[in-house]
């Protein structure tokens, strides 16, 4: 038994200097990641037309390619989750971000469409290695105002992220560094990775709890399958002018829904640990935000993809020009997620449904306003701003103070379920709104701007159902 040496006074004064300049730097590093995984989600959205010209890609190729790492980020997460229990939360962030690294520098090197799809697929599974462990450490290694301030950003960073991506895709693509063009977007993250791996080693805790958690393996697969079955023939379906396999398909993928939820009973009846572990499920309110979230991200999300393709392509606008259309909703949308709990408390439960309610109103009006080819002027970009308002006091309070209730046993689960759904929002808004918006299109400048329309109130009308569950979920 060893014994303690007595304290001097200056190192008991600097104690608390050192453990929050760690804190700091802990939370520093993982966030960094967490803004990497989200802004590959978002950030090839304005270089789709310079990847459709440099690779000759038809519109069913982009949209997988921009949708293809968020299907493997959706479905890995939660058994993400599970590898960081079993070999602590250090090593799987860094071999996540190890993975994503190197994929991010293939991307970047990709020769063709297909080739860009698969490693696409492989970056998103090394962000699903990696942004489990970010929640898991927050709520392990922050107590009190600390962990809330951390859950506030890391909520803002998930959200604002998405805006984020669009500026400085644009910013990236018409940079054109050394030729790079497109792929400027995936090699800005290999220097942001390569410096984090040699930090992460040296300041994330390396002394984290171990658990035996067993992986869902025939969860996984189920879930991995059901979501090809639903997306493939979304993106595919009105290129092909939806031949019989698609609703087969689509027909499948409800199916496999139902048998997803069946393994899942089955799993846990065997002792088993499914991949929505039925404690987190039980969590209050967490179902319905869970539900709200993929409404959001869908409309979001496909919104963000139609917009970036209808202002290069249909209106002409540069990358760099394109993305600054969004940074009124983007920057608007930050202050409303970092600072929505200056809002008294009492005005929390109708603030969040209110504010859907408000992107909802925004969205719309900005679809009458362009469906006949106008360009975004100044009001156009005072309603981004509003719009950026509504989703910003909406999604980070949703989902902080979902998260905020949840016990810490179930924290890594409930954080995982949360935003697998998010990610599958993204999925099925840009699939789903995607689809709509591209079949509409054609050939002219005003069946595009149409085509626009149609796709914005088709979506505000969505985000109204968003506003009815987040409603039930605050109650």
């Amino acid at each position: 038994m060893t014994q303690t040496l007595p304290t001097r006074p200056a190192d008991t004064a600097a104690a608390p200097a050192r453990g929050a300049w760690r804190a700091t730097a802990i939370l520093a590093i993982i966030l960094t990641g967490q803004f990497m995984a989200v802004l590959d989600a978002s950030i090839v959205n304005v270089a789709i037309p310079s990847i459709r010209s440099g690779l000759g890609t038809s519109g069913s190729a982009l949209q997988l390619i921009v949708a293809g790492y968020v299907i493997a980020y959706a479905v890995l997460l939660v058994t993400g989750a599970r590898l960081g229990d079993r070999f602590t939360q250090r090593r799987a962030f860094i071999a996540g971000l190890a993975l994503f690294t190197v994929a991010s520098l293939a991307c970047g090197l990709a020769w063709n469409a297909v080739a860009l799809i698969v490693f696409r697929f492989v970056q998103g599974a090394g962000a699903a290695a990696m942004i489990p462990q970010v929640m898991t450490v927050i709520q392990r290694d922050f107590s009190g105002q600390a962990r809330a301030k951390a859950l506030s950003v890391y909520s803002a960073i998930i959200s604002g992220g998405v805006v984020v991506g669009q500026v400085l895709g644009g910013l990236i693509v018409d940079a054109d560094l050394f030729g790079s063009g497109w792929r400027g977007v995936f090699l800005v993250n290999v220097p942001v990775g390569a410096v984090l791996l040699v930090l992460a080693p040296r300041v994330l805790p390396a002394d984290g709890p171990r658990f035996d958690r067993k992986l869902d393996l025939a969860g996984l697969t189920v879930l991995t399958v059901s979501v090809l079955l639903l997306v493939v023939p979304l993106v595919l379906g009105a290129e092909q002018d939806w031949p019989a396999w698609t609703w087969i398909a689509l027909g499948a993928s409800a199916f496999g829904a139902v048998t997803f939820a069946l393994v899942e009973r089955r799993v846990a009846r065997r002792g088993g640990a499914p991949l929505f572990a039925r404690e987190a499920l039980r969590a209050p309110g967490l179902l319905l935000t869970a539900a709200t979230l993929l409404v959001v991200m869908a409309t979001f999300g496909g919104w963000m993809f139609v917009m970036a393709i209808h202002l290069q392509n249909t209106l002409g606008y540069s990358a760099l020009h394109a993305g600054l259309v969004f940074v009124p909703m983007g920057a608007v949308f930050a202050l409303a997620s970092l600072n929505w709990q200056r809002v008294p408390e009492r005005f929390h439960r109708a603030m969040i449904p209110l504010a859907l309610v408000l992107g909802a109103a925004t969205m719309t009006v900005l679809a009458a306003m362009l469906r006949n080819g106008a360009e975004p002027g100044p009001f156009a970009l005072v309603v981004f701003g509003l719009m950026g308002l509504g989703f910003g006091l909406a999604f980070t309070p949703l989902m902080t103070r979902t998260l905020a209730t949840v016990p810490r046993a179930v924290a890594a689960d409930a954080s995982g379920i949360l935003v697998t759904h998010v990610q599958l929002g993204i999925v099925v808004g840009i699939a789903s709104f995607g689809t709509v918006f591209l079949s509409l299109a054609g050939a002219t400048t005003v069946s595009a701007a149409r085509a626009l329309g149609v796709t914005g109130m088709a979506e505000g009308a969505t985000v109204l159902l968003a506003a009815a569950f987040a409603s039930r979920a605050a109650r």
